[in-house]
């Protein structure tokens, strides 16, 4: 694994998302009540963007087919199941980095 750097803080408001590729991967980071999380960012489902879903609270809804996960845990709203890889991050002199 290997630290990269998505953005600077300031591009993220509170309670939005945005998709990056790195390192081969779509990764959904979120900002939460000032707080980052970033998971993969493909619905485990059909492949949906989460990144362009709905936030509320801490669960996100993909906008193709509805499924919900939690952006901290990564795991199914509904079935508790374990669906997405989380992503460790680190805000460094106001930059958001990913250990992916």
């Amino acid at each position: 694994m290997a630290w990269n750097l998505l953005c600077s803080s300031a591009e993220l408001a509170d309670s939005e998302a945005r998709e990056f590729c790195v390192a081969g991967r779509v990764i959904a980071l979120f900002r939460h009540q000032s707080t980052f999380y970033a998971v993969d960012g493909i619905c485990a489902h059909q492949g949906g963007p989460l990144a362009k879903g709905q936030l509320d609270g801490n669960c996100v809804t993909c906008p193709w087919h509805g499924w919900q996960y939690d952006i901290a845990s990564g795991k199914n709203v509904l079935t508790g199941k374990q669906m997405l890889e989380c992503f460790a991050i680190e805000v460094r002199d106001s930059q958001v980095w990913i250990d992916i």
